[in-house]
């Protein structure tokens, strides 16, 4: 698995401020109530908003790094009644309750390199969901045309400045499909430049396995679920060819 600890401390500058998919997984709390179960939760970004609303949610990720970060945001919002936080790999989960709702959200999944992997992790959530509770995994819809491009090629994508501490990071973005292993090549380069010119360099290559949605559906059936519904965003369009992702909705079968 990718060593995610070290983009911890910038995940929060990157995507913290990412909140498109929050109201779809508190409408999926909604119908399922707690305990709630967030796989690969990172720094909390979806995890404590559930939180926030009452929910009693216990948060698992890999990344110690990224689990001490949620730490100081659980502890900053008072919210270590409702929250558990756990260092676990999902392919091998073991918590000592079953739950009404799973999530691993954006794009998560695709972490997972191997079918094996895959359907290890697909099986352990199975045993910690309760008889009648939901599994929401928001994975990407691969676009052939945009994976056309990623060629390899270095590219600026932004400019990042702290609102803390004023520091100004520059994300840099390598992206290769390998198409025969169906997995797409990343690597993230931060440089943070301080006020003397000088520059500090952390390089993050990680590796996302991309699934179509007939092979997602199969993995869910292999490994005991029944797919509820697929659908095409976090707005819970339908889903069709061109849609940007794809939210499977499963529930244990039998």
């Amino acid at each position: 698995m990718d060593d995610f600890d070290l983009y911890a401390p910038f995940y929060d500058l990157d995507y913290g401020d990412r909140t498109e998919d929050v109201w779809m997984y508190r409408q999926f709390a909604k119908r399922c109530g707690s305990p709630i179960l967030e796989l690969a939760c990172g720094t909390g970004r979806v995890l404590l908003p559930l939180a926030r609303k009452g929910y009693r949610v216990t948060g698992v990720d890999i990344s110690p790094a990224m689990l001490d970060v949620a730490r100081r945001r659980v502890e900053a919002a008072g919210l270590g009644e409702r929250v558990t936080l756990v260092e676990q790999d999902m392919r091998r989960l073991d918590l000592p309750e079953r739950f009404n709702l799973v999530l691993i959200a954006a794009n998560s999944f695709a972490h997972l390199p191997t079918q094996e992997d895959q359907l290890a992790a697909l099986d352990r959530i199975r045993r910690h969901l309760r008889p009648e509770g939901l599994l929401v995994m928001d994975v990407v819809n691969p676009d052939p045309v945009r994976l056309m491009e990623a060629n390899g090629q270095l590219r600026l994508e932004k400019e990042i400045t702290d609102p803390t501490g004023g520091r100004r990071l520059l994300k840099f973005v390598a992206r290769r499909m390998d198409w025969a292993a169906q997995t797409l090549h990343v690597t993230f380069i931060v440089d943070e430049m301080d006020d003397g010119g000088r520059v500090k360099r952390t390089v993050f290559p990680f590796a996302m396995r991309l699934v179509y949605r007939y092979e997602l559906e199969l993995l869910l059936r292999l490994a005991g679920f029944r797919v509820e519904a697929v659908y095409g965003s976090t707005d819970l369009d339908e889903f069709g060819g061109d849609s940007p992702q794809m939210i499977a909705v499963a529930r244990p079968d039998g």
